[in-house]
């Protein structure tokens, strides 16, 4: 039966790398964003007799996994075991070894068999375990990351965060995010509310009723039409309207209540700032005319209204958020992997993008930082061109991407969202989260690719 370790040093005692994985949200936060995962049932966390089934698509196939926990020894181990699914076995035993007062060894043991038994054991040894490792290598720099971020809070005590939005990309992955952290996160839902992990609200019909908010301590408003797709004149409608209900609907219910929640961290982008070509844009950049900027500018002004009754309001500008789990990234992989690579117009019109795991973290640095409020730039430091990201993209998947559509026929083929998606520029920079001592872990794009697609 082949065997599978990985092992590495965390910069955190044993006592907060085993509770990390055993918080809620810890197996959703540790799935990597190339492989597409949706727990189907989960129960009894990580102790014995704790079940956890899993569904895996690869285009429109779809496999079922069921495991079954045991071997838990608090602080020090705990094992899932495959009960049905496609390996003929299974077992992986996650253990926690302490080294000093302020670090500790994260170890995975994973023992396995194919259906097809000793033959294809000794071909899957070599094939698998490339995989394994990819997959391994991944968990245990994310574990890393986190466990370094959160650790800059620690002094601080657990929040109850509300999150609307919380089914979207950014959403769902702040919600296991701060899970793991020891935070509660309660989210916003538009049917009614499953359990006390989840208030029920109306915003198209201004209904939020600011008793389901009591005891929150922050809210994270990220609720919003996709502005991914064609521009008709019902689309701008509901990319405008969307953001205002939603946002003037929490402000209201946080105007109403006894005591509000200390802070509001309220979406925006960086399309604020209109195309601006090769200006470097901060915080105290004005803002552009076009439609975006008029969203963001409405956006941002429904928001600022909290700070009427105390409420500290932080409005992040998100620049192109890259994971391969969704968004812009996703959408552009299926074109790259087929050698279809393109460049936009002449491609040098500046991206402003960001990793998600640091929009993450930056968003957990507001929540935190008292002196941070208004507008916030959450943007890599170093933005790149078009034609820059198309050839670093095509690198890291080693395929060409030497092909360029005419900035006209992005222009007359989608009209308002090509002009002001893909062809406009905007060279935003992180200014004042620099300057608070928030540190990206991922500055450089092809780092930050590498990360999310699992090349080394």
């Amino acid at each position: 039966m082949p065997v599978f370790e990985w092992r590495s040093v965390m910069p955190v005692p044993v006592e907060e790398l085993f509770a990390y994985h055993v918080r809620p949200g810890a197996f959703e936060r540790l799935a990597p964003p190339w492989q597409r995962l949706r727990v189907l049932e989960q129960s009894g966390g990580m102790r014995e007799g704790g079940r956890l089934v899993v569904e895996a698509s690869r285009g429109p196939l779809k496999r079922r996994w069921e495991a079954e926990l045991r071997g838990y020894i608090e602080g020090r181990q705990f094992v899932d075991r495959q009960a049905k699914g496609p390996f003929a076995a299974w077992e992986h035993v996650h253990r926690f070894l302490p080294r000093d007062e302020r670090s500790s060894e994260l170890l995975d043991h994973v023992e396995y068999s194919l259906p097809a038994g000793s033959v294809s054991d000794a071909i899957a040894a070599r094939l698998a375990g490339k995989q394994l490792g990819r997959l391994f290598r991944f968990r245990h720099a994310r574990t890393r990351m986190d466990l370094e971020r959160h650790a800059a809070w620690a002094g601080e005590p657990p929040l109850r965060v509300l999150i609307s939005g919380a089914s979207g990309l950014v959403g769902s992955s702040l919600a296991h995010y701060l899970t793991t952290a020891g935070h509660e996160v309660v989210k916003l839902v538009r049917r009614p509310a499953a359990g006390p992990g989840e208030v029920s609200w109306d915003p198209a019909a201004g209904r939020l009723d600011p008793a389901g908010l009591r005891g929150v301590d922050a809210v994270v408003n990220l609720a919003g039409a996709s502005i991914a797709s064609l521009w008709t004149p019902g689309r701008r409608k509901a990319i405008l309207e969307s953001r205002l209900q939603a946002t003037g609907t929490l402000v209201d219910a946080l105007r109403r209540m006894e005591t509000p929640p200390r802070v509001l961290v309220s979406a925006s982008a960086v399309g604020a700032y209109g195309s601006r070509g090769g200006e470097a844009l901060t915080e105290e950049s004005s803002l552009g005319e076009d439609f975006l900027a008029e969203v963001c500018r409405a956006w941002e002004a429904a928001a600022a209204r909290a700070a009427e009754v105390g409420v500290r309001v932080v409005t992040p500008r998100f620049g192109i958020v890259m994971s391969s789990a969704g968004g812009a990234l996703a959408k552009m992989l299926p074109a790259f992997r087929a050698g279809l690579g393109t460049r936009l117009g002449d491609g040098e019109q500046w991206w402003s993008w960001v990793d998600l795991d640091d929009l993450l973290g930056a968003v957990e640095w507001m929540l935190h930082d008292g002196e941070l409020s208004g507008v916030v730039n959450v943007t890599s430091p170093e933005p790149v061109s078009n034609r820059d990201f198309t050839r670093i993209l095509g690198h890291v998947l080693h395929r060409p991407a030497a092909l360029a559509v005419p900035r006209v026929a992005v222009a007359r083929g989608l009209g308002g969202m090509g002009r002001e998606m893909f062809l406009a520029s905007q060279r935003a920079v992180p200014t004042r989260l620099g300057r608070q001592g928030f540190r990206p872990c991922f500055p450089e794009l092809e780092a930050a690719l590498r990360y999310e697609l699992g090349k080394e």
